[in-house]
């Protein structure tokens, strides 16, 4: 059973509700038939009922039927979602007015939606820039205790077996924070951890990487990586943190004992930091493109609630994996 096929076994045994924003696109109606087909999640569309429900027929989303379809500009909680905005916001000096036109907007909705525990869950972006979808979230939902910054990772499927966990290795942050802190960076590392954890299944081994191995090169850059590996171990104490690591010390086995002989990961590391989002976005981009492998994600970390964001060129599948994903994410937020 490969990865993305443990990720839906998983899901199938706990019934997340799973907002969808974009209800009335068509490639989120074909996936959210196809989720509630596979029984991944309980899904929740947002969006005009009688688009959706039009839509749904004209291509056949037999399964539409059992979703759950809200209209943002008319329901049931529209005034307790307001209310709950206003006093979300009310340092910012929200009024009632601008909380009742912002709860039409259904990435508001869907945010609202998770904060007052009526859905677990929510995936956007196939039909929204990226900064309308996550800011919304940062608003409502915010980021989880200790952690003040948002990141994207991607799981790696490699071909060749004997790179990270059999194959599985997890990259970060490769589509959120341009130039992370030393604090930033360390909280992408342990959020990192904790998504190979929940998601792929897997202790972390994790390198901060660097062009320097433990001492060898000496730059700003690399005292940044330094540093940010004191204050990810303090914490994290629980997980296996190493750095700073050149990437080929970091996952061959030969090269990680000549550079930093005795060390338990370096040439094993499952788990890649990266101490720019330019150097991530390139690797994994370079992995995926370059040796054939699949990019899982991104999965973003560090909310508090699992919202996770598309690309707008995504299909039907990446829906439906990213959903699965989600599910994941809450099952392992609420353990």
């Amino acid at each position: 059973m490969d990865l993305l096929q443990k990720i839906k076994e998983n899901a199938r045994k706990h019934e997340m509700r799973i907002v969808l924003p974009e209800g009335t696109e068509i490639r989120t109606l074909k996936a959210a038939n196809q989720i509630i087909e596979e029984k991944l999640a309980k899904i929740i569309l947002l969006g005009s009922p009688e688009v959706i429900n039009k839509t749904a027929s004209e291509n056949n989303l037999t399964n539409i039927k059992n979703a759950i379809i809200i209209d943002p500009k008319n329901h049931d909680k529209k005034e307790a979602y307001t209310d709950l905005l206003v006093e979300l916001r009310k340092s910012k000096g929200l009024t009632k007015e601008e909380a009742s036109k912002l709860v039409e907007n259904p990435l508001y909705l869907a945010t609202l939606m998770i904060k007052a525990g009526d859905a677990d869950g929510e995936v956007a972006g196939a039909d929204n820039a990226t900064g309308d979808v996550l800011r919304p979230a940062f608003q409502v939902v915010k980021t989880l205790p200790g952690i003040s910054v948002v990141s994207g990772a991607f799981i790696m499927i490699l071909n060749d077996k004997k790179f990270g966990e059999d194959g599985l290795m997890v990259f970060a942050d490769c589509v959120v924070q341009p130039d992370p802190t030393a604090q930033e960076l360390a909280e992408i590392a342990v959020a990192t951890g904790n998504t190979a954890r929940t998601i792929a299944g897997f202790e972390p081994k994790i390198a901060m990487l660097s062009f320097s191995t433990l001492g060898s090169g000496k730059h700003e850059m690399v005292d940044k990586v330094v540093e940010a590996t004191r204050l990810a171990k303090e914490m994290a104490p629980d997980m296996m943190i190493e750095g700073e690591l050149q990437s080929d010390a970091a996952i061959v086995p030969e090269v990680g004992q000549k550079k930093a002989p005795g060390s338990k990961i370096a040439g094993n590391a499952n788990v890649l930091v990266f101490p720019t989002m330019q150097a991530g976005n390139i690797a994994y981009k370079l992995v995926q493109r370059i040796a054939g492998v699949e990019a899982v994600g991104p999965i973003l970390q560090g909310m508090a609630a699992p919202i996770n964001d598309l690309s707008r060129g995504c299909s039907v599948d990446d829906i439906v994996n990213l959903v699965a994903i989600t599910v994941n994410q809450a099952v392992g937020m609420k353990k």
